[in-house]
């Protein structure tokens, strides 16, 4: 009789289980979750805008799911050990202090240990499947942006464009070669220098990894820099700094990536490729990485504009190479400078004091 309650209880407990599992089995798959439940588990998390920021989405949520699937299974059978296997309770019902014993109950213990082993494999496979999709680099980019940081500000140039945003039909090649071989030369220096070429044979001052285009947009202290990238397009970005460590942050793409100088030296892939951005619209970035005074105010837009107008916007920096960026963006019918970054404001003047906002209570 004992060993047949036993066996129910194990066999409860197999259910439960059971139950733990299945739900982990949805984790991290594409099926996206029922938006009544995604408002209630993402947490706060920005509206993806990229096929990859939708995976991370709907795993997120599927975890949570999970997560307190499990939760509550576990809380409800402390509370039933709680409440049921009780001192008082004991006393009452006339039974001995401790409930029946289950230490040798070989079913029980083995689920108990295979169990938890199970869930971790399940979210292990999830958590790979979903991180492969983010970071794989083969999604054959129509457009290649080359994206520098520095203190405290960005500078976007257009590497490579595809024939279909081209008024000649032809893939458009942006490499700014002067500048470049410039920035060779700064690899090594003079061997009469004092100290000459300290960092493993390397000077100082070398700029030879980063890369510079012909068609750039750079941000300065009065302008927060626009990127101008077309909807429905695979896009690839190629990240490096001029200085300290700083972070590519764009929330709705709900990923962020470490920009460092000397990207390949310090063993970083300075490349990711995102399938589509599949919203037109502003999109504020950020730089997610402490990098000194004016980290706070190193803000950038991406304005993500339809195949056609962007089209157009690649074919009027071409044809006018001295023009603005905000000149580019006026010509397509878009608003010429950022609007996303708003209240934050790139001036220096004043910060000491707090003065990098901007207050929406004053008078007008």
């Amino acid at each position: 009789m004992e060993k047949r309650n036993n066996r129910g209880f194990a066999r409860k407990l197999g259910v439960v289980g059971a139950v733990a599992l299945g739900g982990l089995a949805l984790a991290g798959c594409e099926v996206a979750p029922p938006e009544a439940l995604s408002n209630v588990l993402d947490m706060g998390w920005p509206d993806p805008v990229t096929p990859e920021g939708q995976g991370m989405y709907n795993f997120w949520v599927w975890i949570w799911l999970a997560a307190w699937t499990i939760g509550i299974i576990m809380w409800s059978i402390f509370l039933v050990a709680i409440f049921r296997w009780n001192r008082k309770r004991k006393e009452r019902l006339g039974e001995g202090e401790f409930p029946k014993q289950l230490q040798y109950n070989i079913p029980l213990e083995l689920v108990l240990t295979i169990t938890p082993i199970v869930i971790v494999m399940v979210i292990f496979f999830f958590t790979v499947q979903t991180q492969q999709k983010v970071i794989a680099n083969d999604k054959n980019p129509e457009v290649v942006v080359d994206v520098t940081g520095f203190q405290w500000n960005w500078k976007f140039g257009y590497a490579n464009v595809g024939g279909d945003f081209t008024a000649n039909g032809q893939d458009y090649e942006g490499s700014d070669a002067e500048r470049q071989a410039a920035a060779d030369a700064t690899r090594y220096d003079d061997e009469d220098l004092p100290n000459a070429n300290p960092i493993h044979g390397q000077s100082k001052g070398d700029q030879s990894y980063l890369n510079f285009n012909q068609i750039e947009t750079l941000g300065s202290t009065e302008e927060v820099p626009v990127l101008v990238l077309p909807t429905n397009t695979p896009i690839e970005f190629r990240l490096a700094s001029g200085d300290v460590s700083h972070s590519f942050w764009v929330p709705e793409f709900l990923f962020k990536r470490d920009v460092y100088s000397h990207p390949e030296v310090n063993q970083q892939e300075r490349s990711f490729q995102i399938e589509a951005i599949e919203e037109e619209g502003a999109f504020v970035g950020r730089c997610a990485e402490m990098c000194g005074t004016y980290h706070a105010m190193m803000n950038f837009e991406i304005r993500a504009v339809s195949e056609e107008a962007f089209a157009d916007y690649m074919q009027f920096r071409i044809d006018n190479p001295e023009a603005a960026n905000s000149e580019a963006l006026a010509s397509i019918g878009e608003a010429p400078f950022a609007t996303s970054t708003h209240p934050f404001v790139s001036d220096r003047t004043g910060t000491r004091e707090g003065g990098n906002y901007v207050d929406n209570n004053e008078p007008a």
